[in-house]
């Protein structure tokens, strides 16, 4: 991407979700990317060189949000990565976020103003 915005990576199987993020962070200022599958974001994180990646923990098999995050650490990547998740409390359960060195996650529904928040910080703590 050309411009001088942060660009977001989001990925998620659920089209809502992708549409929910697309409207508010282009509504923000923020360039988005949207992929619908862990394999579509790879690709489109290695075309693109995102600012911050979201990414859901459930895409289209169960722990491929995971694989995926595991996949950066591969290319060492330092991108910010934030996990989307339905899942609660029962995160910790499902996958060991803090091993894949996540910078936070997300819980759905998604708050607009919790998610802005939290993008201006993590992309302020970057630029420093």
């Amino acid at each position: 991407m050309s411009d001088d915005r942060p660009v977001i990576l989001c990925l998620d199987d659920d089209p809502d979700i992708l549409s929910f993020l697309e409207v508010v962070l282009e509504s923000e200022g923020y360039a988005y990317a949207g992929a619908a599958s862990a394999e579509e974001g790879l690709r489109l994180y290695k075309e693109i060189e995102p600012d911050v990646v979201i990414v859901d923990l459930m895409m289209e098999e169960v722990d491929s949000g995971t694989e995926f995050v595991k996949e950066l650490k591969i290319l060492v990547s330092t991108t910010p990565i934030f996990m989307l998740s339905s899942v609660g409390d029962n995160l910790t359960l499902t996958a060991d976020y803090t091993s894949l060195g996540l910078a936070g996650v997300f819980q759905k529904p998604l708050a607009r103003d919790h998610l802005l928040t939290v993008l201006k910080m993590t992309l302020e703590r970057s630029e420093a």
